[in-house]
């Protein structure tokens, strides 16, 4: 009985291991996720300026 008792605790710590690693992941992922856009929009605004700069530097030329 001693031994089903230790092995269903095992299980359990297993158990909540395993959960709070798949959560880990997840909030990783979504980090990743969040910061891809994040670096995305900085490309695009920094490509909007690069090319308003050229239009400018036309104009005056």
């Amino acid at each position: 009985m001693h031994l089903l008792q230790e092995d269903l605790a095992r299980a359990h710590c297993q158990s909540l291991l395993r959960d709070a690693e798949d959560n880990r992941r997840f909030r990783l992922a979504t980090q990743f996720a969040k910061a891809q856009k994040q670096a995305d929009r900085a490309t695009r605004r920094a490509e909007r300026a690069s090319a308003k700069a050229r239009l400018t530097f036309a104009r005056l030329v």
